[in-house]
């Protein structure tokens, strides 16, 4: 597969030739796939120098022309510009361009004329249409590919007319988010109202309605996301809409993250915050499904304690299964308790919650990232609660900060069971917390609050 990337400035009449013969070569070979990047001239300078610093490339004119080495998995190969590409053509694909220099000023001139009319059209629609902006950050990651095309569908968002994907990468990773952008595009979905793609951080989070945090960069960069995550709570509390819906996932101190947003964006309401705890939960509703013989939709109710990344405790005491093939049978909504189920307490203390974290950690250590389905499982099922999508009163557990419920700190963000309902969170408190339960809490209390001193006595 020969994948060639050209860009160039919407009036660079080179740049309207280099695209004529990207499409000839893309139409007549089934092996040849060009991506064509058409920025607006006065971003041109920037964005080039941006490029070309990201890759270590030299270059100063439009277009700029390179190969992507997708065999290889490596980066992009600088083929140069126009000249370079069109001796490139000849040489390898023997076609060449006969179009003389008076026609090639006509193409450019009435490509930006098209390209300034798109706009201009692309600015009114927007301007009658009031759709959902959903701000995707780490959206270059696998997890953000698996969300999107179910963002986008309106089992999500029932009541969403439109749907705006933004989408982040504060890592420059331009080209991706661009192939992202078409293969969203592609997807040709009538929800979708539009794709941007963005790598400044200062353009983060204007009129977001949902923010989904994917970063997740593990302990080496431990600290340089912290701070970022700061720079994103003041963002956040800048530009997004005020009842904005913010999820923190990953397997890096989501707990921890939560809580820096929550703290740098003052005038949004923290009950519009969690950090991602579905997808532990839904992992243990698995491991006990497989058990007794279940589909892992059948078991309900079971509550992630404390840390999600770190010191937890996943607890059973309400757990509920449904369709159990069992000596008590009944219709689909009839269901029994798990501990009548499966009575055997010592396996549920001890070799479950090791099971449990085992297989967490096996699927990260062989993929070297979270499991990217089982994130994006997670995050789907708390947008369902969140905007209506599932039953009244479902719960969900979530990393939350608590407010003093179950005499917990209020100074950490705390997985406990929410249920969601009229855009905010709320703690499920008919919960027995007896003398056992109260310890293991306590363990993970004191893990996350030791997180956050450690992180103010680096951020000083």
């Amino acid at each position: 597969m020969a994948k060639f990337v050209v860009a160039g400035k919407a009036d660079c009449p080179k740049y309207a030739e280099a695209e004529r013969l990207a499409d000839i070569l893309q139409g007549s070979l089934p092996n040849f796939r060009a991506n064509k990047i058409c920025v607006r001239p006065d971003e041109w300078k920037g964005w080039l120098d941006a490029t070309c610093r990201k890759n270590g490339w030299k270059h100063e004119d439009s277009p700029l022309i390179w190969r992507e080495l997708v065999e290889q998995g490596g980066k992009g190969l600088l083929l140069g510009g126009y000249l370079d590409f069109l001796n490139h053509c000849k040489d390898y694909y023997g076609i060449s361009s006969d179009v003389d220099a008076e026609l090639m000023l006509s193409i450019a001139a009435e490509n930006l004329e098209a390209q300034i009319k798109l706009l201009q059209e692309e600015q009114d629609r927007l301007r009658l249409i009031k759709p959902v902006h959903v701000w995707i950050t780490g959206a270059a990651s696998h997890t953000s590919r698996i969300l999107i095309p179910n963002l986008l569908s309106a089992e999500i968002f029932p009541e969403a007319s439109a749907i705006s994907l933004h989408l982040l990468d504060v890592e420059e990773n331009q080209e991706e988010l661009q192939w992202l952008r078409e293969e969203t595009h592609a997807l040709a979905l009538s929800t979708l109202h539009q794709v941007t793609v963005h790598t400044d951080l200062q353009e983060a989070f204007r009129e977001a309605d949902v923010i989904l945090l994917l970063d997740d960069n593990g302990e080496e960069e431990k600290q340089r996301v912290m701070r970022r995550y700061r720079e994103f709570g003041r963002l956040i509390d800048a530009g997004a809409s005020k009842g904005v819906k913010v999820i923190v996932s990953g397997d890096s101190y989501p707990n921890l993250r939560c809580l820096l947003l929550v703290e740098s964006a003052t005038s949004i309401d923290s009950h519009q915050f969690v950090a991602m705890a579905t997808q532990l939960e839904n992992e243990a509703r698995a491991v006990i499904a497989e058990k007794i013989n279940v589909r892992p939709t059948d078991v309900t109710e079971v509550i992630i304690w404390g840390n999600i990344s770190g010191v937890s405790y996943i607890d059973l005491q309400r757990a509920k299964v449904f369709n159990f093939q069992g000596p008590i049978k009944g219709p689909a909504f009839f269901s029994q308790s798990l501990s009548r189920i499966w009575p055997d307490r010592k396996w549920l203390e001890t070799d479950f919650q090791d099971l449990v974290r085992r297989r967490r950690e096996g699927v990260t250590s062989k993929t070297g990232r979270a499991a990217s389905f089982s994130a994006a499982n997670g995050i789907l099922r708390v947008l369902k609660a969140w905007f209506g999508g599932c039953g009244p009163g479902e719960t969900l557990s979530a990393g939350v900060r608590t407010s003093g419920h179950f005499n917990l700190r209020d100074d950490v963000v705390f997985s406990v069971p929410v249920t969601f309902g009229e855009g905010k969170w709320s703690v499920v408190s008919d919960v027995t917390v007896g003398d056992e339960l109260r310890k293991r809490l306590e363990l993970c209390e004191d893990e996350l609050y030791r997180e956050k001193q450690l992180e103010l006595e680096n951020g000083e």
